[in-house]
């Protein structure tokens, strides 16, 4: 791909998150004064990228104008991929949650996805755990799993359903955009905005990790309120890349995602030919060991909320439609606290993954690559060897969660899984007996 020059920003990206951005691979090629004239620079195209409506409050308004060397129209007529080609329409990708299977109350777990033996690309690698709402509506997520063996060659993916969160879990991410290039790791997250198109190679030969894709309101940063100024993820650490673009003619595939379903037609040139752009509607990427955690000093354990990364709003002030919480190395210092997460049942359902290392409520059974699923009032916690160790540490001490990386994604409404995480090969039927060792401890004699 051919970059922009000069980078400004650390590693060629901009720093900042959803400020106004304006960057070329070449200089001039942004129009001065105007967004579409009536010739632009260099013979391009001027073409604007809208992420929500016109009308939109300005605060809110996302939308990117593209100068490119040919239109997102130019190409054949889409055709439904069928359900024996190498991703195509299959139940492994579901969009609408209003069909599938009832959803059981018990805790669920499951072991991480295998990598595939057959060669598999990012899209193809790619199947559906649970969720809530449905595309159609612009409503709700859906929560997808990848395990990939293949980069994408001559194949190029966009996602019309909703915006994509992907956090790897192994093997890096070489994520080539129309917008430029965004090269992620295990501990980084990146973001793609619904519509923007893509395509992602394999730098570690295989790769695997989670995809939240985001149905409603797009992704921002939440308030900070009497936290202050300061803590949780800063805005300047999100970095956007520079325009990238490449100038390539044969035969292409272009993948599209709407409705769940998967689309392809063939397009005679690289779709990643924006040569510069200007906007806030854009990908973007943010490392997850720049997050300043917040904690107790002086007693009890405070609420997951305080890690919160980012959040898609609702309608209702202060209840968000998905929060995206990590649970990174960090100090715990509450003295005479029961510091691991405490047992607990929610109005909202969680979606747990874990990157590296070890969940500090789960000794044994929840592994990298792995997920958990605990949905509206189910109740949940540590498991019993968690609680016996924590119930007799010396907490006068400060201690260290060291070695771990695990998140969640939380939203408002039930997360149905779908029969391929019911039925797959990688539920823990026994995901239960955890807590089954939890003896009785109560003596009405003993205060």
């Amino acid at each position: 791909m051919h970059s922009a020059s000069p980078h400004s920003g650390p590693d060629g990206y901009q720093s900042g998150f959803a400020n106004e951005f304006a960057t070329e691979a070449l200089p001039g090629a942004l129009p001065v004064g105007r967004n579409s004239p009536q010739r632009a620079p260099y013979g391009l195209y001027a073409e604007q990228l809208s992420g929500t409506a016109f009308t939109a409050p300005r605060a809110h308004n996302r939308r990117s104008w593209l100068y490119r060397i040919r239109p997102a129209a130019v190409h054949q007529p889409f055709e439904r991929m069928a359900a024996e080609d190498p991703g195509g329409a299959s139940p492994r990708l579901v969009a609408n949650f209003a069909q599938v299977p009832p959803t059981p109350p018990n805790q669920l777990r499951w072991d991480p996805l295998p990598l595939p033996d057959a060669p598999t690309d990012f899209v193809e690698g790619l199947v559906t755990m649970a969720g809530n709402g449905s595309a159609a509506a612009m409503s709700g997520c859906a929560i997808h799993l990848y395990a990939a063996n293949r980069s994408m060659h001559d194949r190029f993916f966009y996602s019309a359903d909703g915006e994509l969160l992907i956090v790897p879990q192994a093997g890096r991410l070489a994520i080539a955009t129309e917008m430029g290039r965004i090269d992620v790791e295990p501990s980084e997250i990146a973001v793609i905005p619904r519509g923007v198109r893509f395509s992602v190679a394999l730098p570690d030969a295989s790769a695997r990790g989670y995809v939240c894709e985001n149905f409603g309101a797009l992704l921002r940063l939440p308030d900070l309120g009497p936290i202050g100024s300061n803590g949780l993820a800063n805005p300047r650490d999100f970095l956007t890349p520079h325009a990238a673009y490449e100038d390539r003619e044969g035969a292409f595939e272009l993948v599209a995602k709407l409705d769940g379903l998967l689309w392809r037609a063939d397009i005679g040139h690289s779709p990643l030919d924006v040569v510069a752009w200007h906007g806030n509607y854009a990908p973007y990427k943010y490392d997850l060991r720049r997050f300043n955690a917040i904690g107790s000093i002086s007693f009890d354990h405070p609420d997951p909320s305080i890690f919160l990364v980012l959040q898609s709003p609702s309608d209702t002030p202060g209840v968000d439609s998905l929060d995206f919480v990590i649970f990174p190395p960090r100090w715990l210092a509450g003295e005479d606290t029961f510091r691991p997460p405490w047992f607990h049942r929610n109005v909202a359902s969680e979606f747990m993954g874990l990157v590296h290392g070890v969940y500090d409520a789960k000794e044994e059974g929840f592994m990298p690559g792995g997920a958990s699923l605990h949905n509206c009032m189910a109740g949940h916690g540590p498991d019993a060897a968690t609680f016996e160790r924590a119930s007799t540490m010396d907490t006068s001490k400060p201690q260290k969660v060291a070695d771990t990386l695990a998140f969640m994604f939380e939203t408002r409404t039930l997360l149905r899984p779908t029969r391929f995480a019911l039925e797959g090969a990688q539920l823990q039927a026994r995901y239960f007996e955890c807590w089954q060792g939890l003896r009785k401890r109560f003596d009405a004699a003993r205060r």
